[in-house]
């Protein structure tokens, strides 16, 4: 199944170039590399010309690296913790403590699962109440030892459902605004695909944000926006353009400090090269803010928060 149409040309070619090598005819290698060399033209020129949209669904691809993943591949002797010690866990968000080149952190961030079966116990990445007070409970004995918060963001919302309104929803997400503007310690927050509303902004208050260069972070998903606006999910591709949702958009209004470039293709066609890349995001992010005091790097989110946007004003 193509998740996303743009890449038809591109996996046709991948394709191709399995079926030839696993013939493992040497003197097919010539032909082998000419065609690598032609996937790896098609796979630039592709994503240097996607819109809005198409990017939206880049962000969206099932195999984009997830939070585990940036886990797996950046930290190391990774203790998650569950639970909010109020109602359960929610497996949509995974929390804990990790050592990150050589500097102990803790780590939250959204979930999602690779197969239906996963998919439905990660909620699709979409939290409830107890995941975010998870979250903060974590954010909060970080604090308390000192150790800086890395958070992942890569959810579609909050989830909408009843008994998550029924124990709090939008209470737990306001309290986490709150108190992640108040800690003490460095936070670096890294959209690293969707990056859905209010559903990721609870774990998204951070001193530096960070956002991969086909990610997207809007208010709201462009098919709820065209639903909204004409009843009409239809009109998304309109809206993903009007949103102002990409890296690039966001990063022109202030609303996030730095885009991070993915390998060509995307960074599913690389994983270990985006991770990578995001890590060593971090890491000079991290540096920077080390030379902060508590007092200062409070002070220090509130000013980047202030400073979002841009805006003309007409006399």
């Amino acid at each position: 199944m193509v998740e996303c149409e743009f890449e038809k040309p591109i996996l046709d070619l991948e394709q191709k170039i399995e079926e030839l090598a696993a013939l493992g005819d040497p003197s097919l290698r010539p032909d082998i590399e000419r065609l690598r060399a032609k996937l790896a033209r098609m796979r630039r020129q592709i994503y240097s010309k996607l819109d809005a949209w198409q990017k939206t669904q880049v962000a969206r691809h099932s195999r984009r690296p997830y939070a585990l993943d940036y886990i797996a591949g950046l930290t190391r002797e990774f203790v998650e913790l569950h639970g909010d010690r109020r109602f359960a866990d929610d497996k949509a968000i995974v929390s804990g403590f990790a050592e990150f080149r050589g500097r102990p952190v803790a780590i939250v961030g959204h979930q999602k699962g690779r197969h239906t079966r996963e998919k439905i116990e990660r909620n699709f990445g979409m939290p409830r109440p107890e995941g975010y007070r998870k979250a903060l409970r974590v954010m909060q004995l970080a604090e308390k030892f000192s150790r800086p918060v890395l958070s992942f963001i890569d959810t579609p919302g909050a989830y909408p459902g009843i008994d998550a309104e029924e124990r709090g929803q939008a209470e737990a997400i306001a309290f986490n605004l709150r108190e992640m503007a108040r800690l003490t310690v460095p936070i670096i927050v890294t959209v690293t695909g969707e990056g859905g509303s209010g559903g990721a902004l609870a774990i998204g208050v951070g001193n530096r944000v960070i956002m991969l260069e086909f990610a997207v972070y809007s208010v709201i998903s462009p098919e709820g926006c065209a639903s909204i606006l004409w009843r009409d999910a239809a009109k998304a591709p309109e809206c993903a353009q009007a949103l102002r949702l990409t890296a690039r958009d966001l990063a022109d209004l202030d609303v996030i400090d730095e885009v991070i470039a993915e390998p060509p293709g995307g960074a599913h066609s690389d994983p270990e090269a985006a991770i990578k890349a995001v890590g060593d995001h971090v890491e000079r992010q991290l540096r920077e803010l080390s030379r902060l005091g508590p007092d200062e790097l409070v002070a220090d989110r509130y000013e980047r928060f202030r400073r979002i946007g841009r805006f003309t004003q007409v006399l």
